[in-house]
């Protein structure tokens, strides 16, 4: 069955078009959504193919699906906006807002330590369970709780899961809401589709999320494992259900916060997000957004296993990862290929989601869209 494909794209952007039709017709896309915003106009506006693995649904402009790590700027925006309004400052120790996680080594730690991937806490120690999850104050407090991986700020590694709990803890200290309520707050300003928790009422537009080749906690043999490896197996799994695996398609899952992982959105959303971020001051000073995307940090990461370059939330772009060919650009990849980016050479914010998920960051699809882009610009 051929995936149906509407929407809009002006003509000068018709290899983005091709593309994105391309990919269902060869690279195995289900459904998918992608959006770009040049210079503040819409110039695509695509959807296409189905919203659920049986083809019975297909993918409307509002359906929202799960994009992953693409929520962690989500979120660190959220703190980053306190830092803008002087609420809590990036080199504040996060005990200043949050005296509990003090303990098992971590008074130290700040805020931008916490940004940027190096407050030592990529895992909770604590067995924890899918219970657990639902309960954001367990969670936190589990966090806070756990003892440090390492000395904060002595090293970086990549917080999968916990960074979701991590910040918008921060954030719920120093604002008194939480990061859905926050989020929804400056997302709907910007008739952007973005959530942190999606209402029951609004369930009913999720995409359910496919998985090819999924790993499972059942899979890891735990007591096996020491140092980094049991740190990226915990981070992953405990509890269960943490990186979404198993609960994905679950109301419990999509009416949670987890900031991390469990984003919702469309293609549209995360454009416009990034299109904002482009207008002088709008989301957050030019000073503080030149900050969060520059590099600030640095070096190898055993969970991701290769050298990364983190900044505040946002990631710059780097050639093994490109956000496009400028090197200013910046935003975040997500779990199976969903990602959202700003360019300010070009004007440029793009956002691309979908629901057929292959475990890792960069894929065809997304390569294709963004090639197709650049070379229409």
């Amino acid at each position: 069955m051929d995936a149906p494909i509407s929407g809009t794209c002006d003509a000068r952007f018709d290899a983005v078009r091709e593309e994105f039709a391309l990919n269902f017709a060869e690279r195995g896309e289900v459904g998918a959504g992608v959006c770009v915003i040049i210079d503040r106009r819409v110039v695509v506006d695509l959807v296409g193919g189905w919203a659920d693995e049986a083809q019975q649904r297909p993918w409307q402009p509002d359906t929202l699906v799960d994009v992953y790590s693409v929520g962690k700027p989500l979120v660190a925006l959220l703190a980053l906006q306190l830092v803008d309004a002087g609420l809590i400052g990036l080199d504040d120790p996060i005990v200043s807002v949050w005296p509990e996680f003090g303990a098992g080594g971590k008074g130290t730690a700040t805020l931008r330590q916490a940004l940027c991937h190096r407050a030592g806490v990529p895992a909770i120690r604590e067995p924890l369970t899918n219970s657990d999850l639902w309960d954001w104050d367990r969670m936190a407090g589990a966090l806070a709780a756990t003892d440090a991986w390492w000395e904060p700020g002595a090293r970086h590694a990549y917080h999968t899961n916990t960074y979701g709990h991590l910040i918008g803890e921060v954030v719920r200290r120093v604002s008194g809401e939480t990061c859905g309520a926050r989020l929804r707050a400056s997302a709907g300003l910007l008739d952007a589709d973005l959530w942190f928790g999606v209402p029951r009422a609004e369930q009913h537009r999720c995409a359910d999320v496919i998985w090819v080749g999924s790993g499972t906690a059942e899979d890891v043999d735990l007591a096996a494992l020491s140092g980094d490896a049991l740190m990226t197996m915990l981070g992953y799994f405990n509890p269960s259900g943490y990186s979404s695996m198993g609960v994905v398609n679950t109301t419990a899952w999509r009416s949670a916060e987890v900031p991390s992982t469990n984003g919702h959105g469309t293609a549209g959303g995360i454009a416009r997000l990034y299109a904002a971020l482009l207008e002088p001051s709008r989301l957050l000073s030019a000073e503080l957004l030149a900050e969060a995307t520059s590099p600030q940090s640095q070096g190898y990461c055993p969970v991701l296993g290769e050298e990364v370059t983190f900044g505040l939330g946002f990631k710059p772009t780097v050639p093994r990862r490109p956000f496009g060919p400028n090197p200013g650009s910046f935003g975040h990849f997500g779990t199976g290929g969903a990602v959202g980016f700003a360019d300010p050479d070009a004007g440029a914010a793009f956002g691309y989601v979908m629901n057929h998920v292959i475990p890792r960051w960069q894929s065809s699809r997304n390569r294709a869209l963004i090639d197709a882009l650049y070379r229409s610009l």
